[in-house]
């Protein structure tokens, strides 16, 4: 069974064990396995330290174990007109997916967005991940294709949006 709940500081160390296994698995082929190999817990434990003191994170518990995460809050690059909010990050263990864990997440980041008074929302998925069907069957339309690097290697970010979160496909 999944328990959902906020994610407190102490939690940062087992979010970034989701965060960085999950960039491995999810962006393998994608991203460059250099930039793969260099991430660390130890780095990811600290941002994460930080992310959690300043923002709301609400993680993913099967028998006591964190095995996905998600954020969100407001829109942060002030370039899409009529959407407030922002999912930040939703990252769930590869052998945990496919079972509506991600689905429960993105719900309680709509909720959040909804108590702050945000009715929409973006998230930026890279294009050649599989997640961008997830959005799409979720009722996100594609809104932008940003090019971004990483590692030296041009990628692109698809941002897709929700006009309506209260009307997602959960």
């Amino acid at each position: 069974m999944v328990k959902l709940r906020k994610a407190q500081t102490n939690d940062a160390l087992d979010i970034a064990r989701v965060h960085v296994k999950s960039w491995k698995t999810t962006y393998k082929n994608i991203v460059p396995e250099a930039y793969l190999e260099k991430m660390n817990y130890d780095d990811r434990k600290n941002m994460w330290k930080d992310i959690i003191s300043n923002q709301t994170v609400f993680v993913a518990e099967v028998n006591g174990k964190i095995v996905g995460f998600a954020n969100g809050g407001e829109e942060r690059t002030g370039e899409y007109s009529g959407y407030q909010g922002e999912l930040y990050a939703i990252y769930i263990l590869e052998s945990f997916q496919q079972r509506g864990i991600g689905k429960q997440l993105l719900d309680l980041v709509a909720a959040h967005l909804s108590q702050m008074n945000i009715t929409s929302m973006t998230v930026s998925v890279l294009e050649d991940n599989i997640s961008c069907t997830f959005y799409e069957r979720l009722g996100a339309w594609h809104i932008d294709t940003v090019e971004i690097e990483i590692a030296g290697k041009t990628l692109n970010e698809l941002v897709y949006g929700w006009k309506d979160i209260s009307q997602m496909n959960l």
